[in-house]
């Protein structure tokens, strides 16, 4: 849901209630945003990770498309130990707004499927779909599962700063408990629990008697919450905004400023 200024300001008396100290635990409104978004976004490190990933070649009796509750046909390694799978296609590609570096692509999740039986074709039945699979969508394993009733808080840490770069529900004002990703990641040194700090760049105006340009101090709005990190991206959580966030909006460890 698209958050307003207003609503953001009306949030802030009592946003700091979900901001934990160190080693505190995570509220149960925080912990349920981590969980639901987890289940429906995932970051691959290249895009050779999803090409090579087993694929569905059709639904049952030759259907080219594929619903809830139906059996389809996949080709690729599947592992029977392991007989649920994540559905995906292929997102949008991040890359670093500065360097130019490609991070990861946005694996989009359509939903999951389980393992029936094997052969020249694996068989798995359709769990869940928030949309019709098609020919060619991806098998993935499930991600190593990330408890937020035990995330560490960590603030202490060395000096990271970067900048966020998307809001995966597509929303154009962040707010509170809203997930964004970050162009930093563990080969930066962030680690899931880090707290950050998120800075407003200061406008820049014209001094009404020099006329001459005049940059606005920056501003810190928020904090964000690390809660899943991957090689050179990384998930956080909104736990308070003082106004609106927005896509290229700074961030740096919380500790750093006051």
């Amino acid at each position: 849901m698209r958050k307003s200024l207003l609503v953001l300001l009306l949030w802030a008396p009592f946003a700091t209630a979900l901001l934990p100290s160190s080693g505190q635990r995570l509220d149960q409104a925080t912990q349920q945003a981590i969980q639901r978004f987890l289940l429906n976004n995932r970051i691959l490190d290249t895009p050779q990770d999803l090409d090579t990933a087993p694929y569905i070649v059709a639904a049952d009796t030759g259907r080219v498309l594929g619903a809830n509750g139906e059996r389809v046909h996949a080709r690729g390694v599947l592992d029977p130990t392991q007989p649920d799978y994540g559905i995906f296609r292929r997102g949008k590609a991040y890359t670093d707004p500065d360097t130019r570096e490609l991070l990861g692509i946005n694996a989009d999740a359509i939903g999951t499927a389980r393992f029936v039986t094997a052969g020249d074709l694996t068989t798995l039945a359709v769990q869940q779909v928030t949309q019709e699979v098609r020919p060619g969508d991806r098998l993935l394993r499930a991600q190593p599962p990330v408890d937020p009733a035990s995330l560490p808080v960590q603030q202490s840490a060395p000096f990271i700063a970067g900048k966020i770069i998307d809001v995966p529900k597509g929303v154009t004002q962040i707010g509170v408990l809203d997930a964004v990703t970050l162009n930093k990641g563990r080969r930066d040194g962030l680690v899931e629990g880090r707290l950050l700090a998120v800075i407003k760049t200061g406008a820049t105006v014209r001094d009404p008697l020099s006329g001459a340009p005049q940059k606005l101090p920056d501003e810190r709005a928020g904090t964000l919450l690390v809660f899943r990190t991957y090689e050179r991206l990384s998930y956080g959580l909104v736990l308070n905004a003082s106004r609106a966030l927005a896509v290229l909006d700074r961030f740096e460890t919380a500790h750093q400023r006051q």
